[in-house]
């Protein structure tokens, strides 16, 4: 791996070096010509089975882009550029606390760059690598990674013309037949309590802590309408997967503004025009339909989100490719949550 590592800084200091003999108008003019080639939208597939999504745009006088690296949110990037003339690098930062003091305050904090180095493949397809320095500053880490491009996402479908086939009961209230982890390796936190499906991932203090696992059914889905309903206790935080790629977001955020990490949301993507959660602790009705990739959230018989299109996967998705039919899957690695009467009606195309 540390050939891999030289190898790399090695051949951006030459493409650099070699970029500063040419021409200053030349070289903007193939930067321009080429990394116009790495415009769009990416799905990628990470080392180690993580999903990702990158953007590459231009904004006026200038390259932007926003990345999702396998959870958390979709962000912006710091900086995108060409090194000589096929590389796309992609800069992201982060604020890494360095010491706190004895009250866990921050007393020293750095910002700490990533970056990926991006090839075509040939069109449609990229692979890379992304770099991260150690956090002893002695060496690098790395990680590769593959990505196809996106194609744009179609006009909103018609939702009043859209045919559904036979409802499917997922949860039968009895057992967790159907069911499956995502990671079998994890502790299952799941169980069945007077025919609901209830998730406690319960943490010992001053004992390791135990790596709960998500639950997804055995069987995968194309477009569908999804009803359930979701106790979420106070300060507790889960959440709906549709097709393994898209979560909807379940967390105590009762009173607040809406915002794209609240109750209903298509997590970091979608905001919900409105706030209709309920208390915690109380049951909430979620009715979700992807078509087309297309999304439409009615919360407790609200319409938070309004046929509104999903550009690629969310944080923590199993699945790239936004295609592929995939489960529904229940986040359980977060907190205590419990659903009941799970329904899902497959779109017949």
């Amino acid at each position: 791996m540390k050939k891999i590592i030289l190898l790399s800084a090695a051949t951006f200091m030459l493409t650099t070096i070699t970029s500063c003999k040419v021409e200053t108008n030349e070289v903007a003019s193939v930067q321009k010509t080429n990394i116009s080639e790495y415009f769009g939208q990416w799905t990628i597939d990470i080392e180690g089975g993580s999903v990702g999504w990158i953007e590459v745009r231009q904004d006026d006088d200038f390259i932007n882009g926003d990345i999702l690296w396998g959870g958390g949110s979709v962000l912006p990037v710091s900086n995108i550029f060409l090194a000589g003339d096929r590389t796309l690098v992609i800069q992201r930062s982060n604020n890494v606390v360095r010491k706190r003091d004895e009250n866990n305050n921050p007393l020293v904090t750095s910002v700490i760059t990533d970056w990926l180095e991006i090839n075509k493949s040939d069109a449609d397809n990229i692979e890379g690598i992304l770099l991260r320095p150690k956090r002893d500053g002695l060496g690098v880490d790395t990680t590769t990674f593959k990505g196809k491009k996106l194609p744009p996402v179609p006009p909103a479908p018609d939702l009043n013309n859209v045919k559904y086939g036979e409802p499917i009961t997922l949860f039968n209230g009895k057992d967790l037949s159907g069911w499956t982890l995502t990671n079998p390796e994890q502790t299952n936190g799941w169980k069945v309590v007077d025919g609901t499906l209830v998730n406690d991932p319960v943490q010992t203090e001053g004992a390791p802590h135990i790596s709960y696992g998500n639950l997804r059914t055995e069987k995968t889905f194309e477009d569908f309408n999804l009803k359930l309903e979701v106790n979420i206790p106070e300060g507790s935080n889960s959440g709906v997967y549709l097709r393994g790629m898209y979560e909807i977001q379940v967390v105590d955020s009762y009173k607040k503004e809406p915002d794209p990490h609240n109750m209903g949301a298509v997590y970091s993507r979608i905001k919900p025009t409105v706030a209709a959660e309920k208390p915690a602790g109380e049951w909430q009705t979620m009715d979700i339909t992807l078509c087309d990739r297309h999304i439409t959230v009615i919360l407790n018989g609200v319409k938070i989100i309004d046929n509104q299109p999903v550009y690629g996967p969310t944080g923590g998705a199993i699945i790239s490719d936004v295609f592929a039919p995939g489960p529904i899957y229940l986040q359980g690695d977060h907190g205590k949550v419990a659903y009941r009467n799970i329904v899902l009606t497959p779109i017949i195309n």
